[in-house]
């Protein structure tokens, strides 16, 4: 690896990140609340000042115009890396309201992963700090490295290593011909899609500054709300079901969206394997939860679809917004929601998990060596779409699920034995680790937070909370040996 490129990219990187942090001032001088505008312009002036002195103090960086022959390996490492100083840089506003270096931290990497789980006991803070708990998760949620690919030139050609390192899916897709432009399509998309949220729960009666706040969670598949009570707390029907919709779409592939946008074809939806399989799994296990709730005493049928749709779809989707409080559901309930924890969104889409299309892989892989017992000279392809899976992708695609199932397993062991509590060790190791929030225990669930934890249960979320965000790869090749062997 190049120290220069990786010093310049994270270097631009910090500059712009920077200007993020600004935005909330703007909140606070609007809503006058003029105490907030020192925590933001300090974390901005850090961001600023260190990225324009790694670029600066690292040897033949100014002689760099671009980062055009960038190398996989600087791009995985430059990817994770700019997540993790991020992390640090978002955590600096919340030191100035009382909140202790790690759940500062907790609650910044939440948010970037749009992970959605908190550590606040308590919702009494101004305008700006809501504002930027969200933001992080509309930042994070489409991810910072496309933005900066879409805005950025210096990332212009490069960006292409960087794009699939931030978001490796089972597939490279693209749908033009220039990876920014790629990039750009997918923004406008995401933005147009923010803007009609805010603006459907404007009209169904929300707030406005809490429309824009919950619009910029949803689209995000983040679960941050200013309302202590999540979506429950605005009490309304209309309301549920816009962010249901949103949260749902949110949930789709949005190359899948920007070709049936372009095409302007609705039905090119259900031409997508994996689109039919998030539709059929989110109905099913909505229609099973729903059933469960009725024959235990539930018996408003309406809430009952509505509310377990509402729950299915924000959990699959790793929105963790809440529409009631489901840890009072009945056992069979909650371990069905336990189940839909592992489904994961589609590929290129804000949800988090290990993604419906690398499911249908590992299926379709079981399938082909069951019938391979059978039929010994038999040549079955795995095909999804019509078209044939790489072997080698199909095999990456399984260690994959065996790695994710791995560091479940081993960080559900450790937070269980931290926390002397099964319950919260499970729960919380696949709702950190798949980026979902809340979790099905009763001090992690959708009414409560993560703050009585111990710092060292704490630390393993955050680790989760990343490693899960950027699906595992670039943290896997960090830990080669060769990985680290730098050059001028």
């Amino acid at each position: 690896m190049r120290l220069n490129y990786i010093a310049n990219a994270i270097g631009i990187m910090m500059m712009y990140s920077g200007l993020f942090l600004l935005t909330p001032i703007a909140v606070a001088i609007f809503y006058k609340e003029t105490a907030s505008i020192i925590p933001f312009l300090t974390a901005a002036i850090i961001s600023i000042g260190l990225g324009y002195c790694i670029r600066k103090l690292t040897p033949n960086t100014s002689e760099l115009e671009n980062l055009n022959d960038i190398k996989k390996a600087e791009a995985l490492f430059i990817v994770a890396i700019g997540w993790v100083i991020f992390s640090f840089v978002s955590a600096i506003p919340y030191l100035y309201y009382d909140i202790t270096p790690i759940n500062a931290l907790f609650e910044a990497v939440s948010g970037i992963t749009t992970t959605g789980a908190t550590i606040l006991t308590n919702y009494n803070f101004p305008h700006a700090f809501f504002f930027w708990r969200a933001l992080t998760q509309w930042l994070g949620g489409l991810g910072i490295i496309v933005l900066f690919i879409a805005i950025l030139p210096q990332f212009a050609v490069a960006g292409r290593q960087m794009f699939f390192a931030e978001a490796p899916g089972p597939t490279e897709d693209k749908f033009t011909p220039r990876i920014r432009n790629t990039a750009s399509s997918l923004w406008k998309i995401y933005f147009g899609l923010t803007v009609i949220e805010i603006l459907l729960l404007i009209w169904a009666g929300m707030p406005k500054f809490d429309a824009i706040c919950n619009s910029l969670s949803t689209l995000s598949a983040g679960g941050f709300s200013p309302h202590a009570q999540s979506i429950l707390g605005y009490n309304s029907i209309p309301i549920t079901w816009i962010v249901l919709i949103f949260m749902f779409i949110a949930g789709i592939s949005f190359n899948l969206q920007y070709i049936a946008i372009r095409q302007k074809n609705p039905l090119h939806f259900f031409k997508n394997e994996e689109f039919r399989a998030y539709l059929y799994l989110v109905l099913v296990m909505s229609a099973f939860i729903s059933v469960s709730l009725y024959l235990n005493h539930h018996t408003n049928i309406a809430d009952n679809i509505r509310n377990s749709l509402f729950q299915v779809i924000s959990i699959t989707t790793s929105s963790g917004f809440a529409s009631l409080d489901f840890e009072k559901w009945n056992y069979t309930s909650k371990l069905l929601l336990f189940i839909v924890m592992f489904m994961g969104a589609c590929a290129s889409s804000a949800g988090g998990g290990i993604k419906l299309a690398r499911w249908l892989v590992v299926f379709k892989s079981m399938k082909s060596e069951i019938l391979k017992i059978l039929h010994p000279n038999a040549i079955v392809n795995i095909k999804i779409d019509n078209k044939t899976v790489p072997t080698e992708t199909a095999r990456q695609i399984v260690v994959f699920v065996f790695f994710y199932f791995f560091i479940f397993g081993i960080t559900a062991i450790l937070i269980s034995i931290l926390e002397h509590n099964s319950a919260v060790g499970l729960t919380g190791a696949i709702s950190s680790l798949g980026n979902i929030g809340p979790g099905v225990a009763v001090s992690t669930g959708p009414m409560g937070n993560y703050d009585s934890l111990t710092d060292a249960s704490k630390i393993i979320y955050i680790i989760n909370m990343l490693v899960g965000r950027l699906e595992l790869i670039p943290f896997m090749v960090m830990l080669q040996r060769d990985f680290w062997t730098l050059k001028d």
